[in-house]
């Protein structure tokens, strides 16, 4: 009405109104009255950018490859960067009115497309492929130290490669050789494998040998140890039958002397008796015999007296023509209670004619 409109801003947008050349107010999400002939409005976006990108580039053995990513991004020092680009908006019309700030990404992807060159000038093919985090982590080093992205007023928030993928028949003999190197690893390892088990079946032989001469040694060393015993065992007994021999042999020589000692005292004693009896003969070789027999009678048993009477009778039985015994006589010399004075009491039983 009469030139004079509201407008509101979103929390997500930074707003400088502009008035006769000077910024008269500015913040995050304004709301505000304006007269539209003499205010423009600036409107740069706060939130975080993220951009994709994809380009394709040499490594240093003139390999062409992709890159794939993505860059994330924002705007931090808003006056810097309507200062380089023109971010004026057409309230009426609720759009920029120049394309500047759809040109602010893709100057930050040409940024982040040179640094890609300049890493993947160094490496050849195969180690570009496989690095893409340690890319993605020197590009994100290298644009937060950009000289052109501080005059931009952005900061970079965060990059990430996706993929560094070669042309599909250079990616195919890549496989091929892979291919090949994984069927020679696996011929390795099977080679290897089969190594290992003829080195452990050789060891297990050599285990099993070395078990049985371990045995053997000891079989060995305990029959040596049991030979040693039984030796042992025989020199204890041959030294013990030595002893006994020589005991026996002491002991025999002991008696030998106590036989000799022996024989010479009896030879001793019967030269004595012999000397003795010599001596009483030759007292009684004058003396008459029948002295003699009255002489040995005497002090003699009754008993003995009557067998020497028999034996007188038996000796003169040519001469006796009647010999009577008494029966008192006979129980006499019986009896075992009769042979003190009772026989010779009974002497005159037995008669002679």
């Amino acid at each position: 009405m009469f030139g004079f409109n509201f407008v509101k801003f979103q929390p997500s947008e930074y707003v400088m109104k502009v008035k006769n050349g000077k910024v008269v107010r500015e913040g995050v999400g304004l709301s505000f009255y304006y007269y539209a002939p003499t205010t423009s409005v600036v409107v740069v976006p706060i939130s975080s950018i993220d951009v994709p990108f994809m380009f394709e580039d040499m490594t240093n053995d003139f390999q062409a490859v992709t890159v794939q990513g993505q860059l994330t991004y924002r705007i931090v020092d808003y006056r810097r960067t309507t200062q380089i680009l023109n971010y004026t908006y057409d309230l009426k019309e609720r759009r920029y009115i120049s394309d500047d700030p759809s040109k602010l990404a893709q100057r930050v992807i040409n940024i982040a497309k040179v640094l890609t060159k300049k890493y993947l000038e160094r490496v050849p093919l195969k180690e570009a492929v496989q690095s893409s985090e340690r890319l993605a982590q020197n590009m994100t080093k290298d644009i937060a130290q950009h000289t052109e992205m501080e005059k931009l007023g952005i900061e970079v928030m965060g990059l990430s490669i996706l993929a560094i993928l070669p042309n599909k028949e250079t990616m195919r003999a890549l496989e091929a050789q892979a291919r090949e190197e994984i069927l020679r690893n696996a011929d390795q390892a099977l080679y290897e494998r089969r190594n290992a088990s003829i080195e452990q079946e050789r060891r297990v032989k050599e285990n099993e040998l070395n078990t049985e001469i371990a045995v053997e040694t000891k079989k060995r060393q305990i029959r040596e140890t049991q030979l040693d015993a039984e030796r042992s065992v025989k020199q204890k007994q041959s030294e013990m039958k030595e002893e006994q021999l020589r005991f026996d042999t002491a002991l025999e020589e002991k008696k030998r002397e106590l036989i000799e000692l022996t024989v010479t005292n009896k030879k001793a004693e019967a030269d004595a008796k012999a000397y003795e009896l010599t001596a009483v003969m030759k007292s009684l070789q004058d003396v008459e015999p029948n002295v003699l027999q009255a002489m040995a009678n005497m002090d003699m048993s009754p008993d003995k007296l009557i067998a020497i009477a028999f034996q007188e009778l038996a000796e003169n039985a040519g001469k006796i023509g009647q010999l009577n015994i008494t029966p008192d006589l006979l129980q006499g010399l019986m009896s075992d209670t009769g042979t003190s004075g009772s026989a010779g009491s009974r002497g005159s039983g037995g008669r002679t004619r």
